[in-house]
């Protein structure tokens, strides 16, 4: 992943400057729960999947080790993204083998809290397959307890490294919120929400379509501020376990980019 900002090069360790206390008792006692009711859920799914014959396919074996911290991550998602442009997919971690012991359990390595456009699908931008990312979409990336709760869950029971908040060129949210903002116009039924949410971010410097653009930078900087500051996450990125970085996807290069 490239950056726009010149001090940094390659895709090294995020910068940690948020510190917070440790997760609580309290907190470990519900996601324990949460924990007990996946697994259940996991192991409803292998019943259920038991009965369908496996189809035929090319084994695409990895041999390569899963990344196991921020840098490794982001310089996996990087290369990923770099065969993504340059046509030459892997699609990686397919093969039926896998599809099976992904039934008993997932180790994913990083968390990719992208917008819902159907043009920017995560695993396919950064070219990785079943159990590498764990996604969360909603439009313009807005966070709500859903969103937090996910997020939460990815870092802090399975002890992923990375979270990447992953904005994109031409948002329909992101436009919709600064033409409702110029208009005064009310979105109809949960929009409004989506509206409310990005309206802090809008960049009053730029006008036209490059406000819209900057709004996008904005935006995902907002959100990645905001996660970084919820407490339990914070503790992690103290510790240098966990990186939260937001991101740029470009439609008209496929590159993705991070934000300083």
């Amino acid at each position: 992943m490239n950056t726009d900002s010149a001090a940094h090069r390659g895709a090294g360790r995020e910068p940690h400057p948020f510190a917070g206390a440790r997760p609580t008792a309290g907190g470990t006692v519900r996601r324990t729960l949460l924990r007990t009711a996946l697994t259940g859920a996991a192991a409803l799914g292998a019943s259920l999947g038991a009965a369908r014959p496996a189809t035929a396919a090319t084994p695409i074996r990895d041999t390569q080790p899963r990344p196991g911290t921020p840098g490794e991550a982001l310089r996996e998602l990087a290369a990923g993204n770099r065969r993504w442009r340059a046509c030459r997919e892997r699609h990686p971690h397919e093969d039926p083998t896998l599809r099976r012991t992904l039934a008993t359990g997932q180790h994913p390595f990083a968390v990719v809290l992208g917008c819902i456009d159907s043009r920017v699908p995560p695993e396919l931008v950064f070219d990785q397959g079943l159990g590498d990312l764990m996604t969360v979409r909603t439009a313009g990336e807005v966070l709500d307890e859903a969103v937090l709760g996910s997020v939460a869950y990815g870092v802090l029971e399975l002890g992923i490294p990375l979270v990447v908040v992953l904005g994109h060129q031409s948002c329909g949210a992101v436009r919709a919120a600064v033409e409702a903002e110029q208009s005064g116009t009310t979105l109809p039924a949960h929009m409004q929400y989506l509206v409310d949410q990005i309206g802090p971010a809008i960049d009053h410097d730029k006008d036209g379509d490059a406000r819209i653009d900057a709004t996008v930078s904005a935006n995902v900087r907002v959100v990645r501020s905001r996660l970084a500051a919820e407490p339990e996450l914070a503790a992690r990125i103290g510790t240098g376990k966990l990186a939260i970085v937001g991101a740029r996807y470009e439609l008209t290069t496929q590159a993705v980019h991070r934000l300083a």
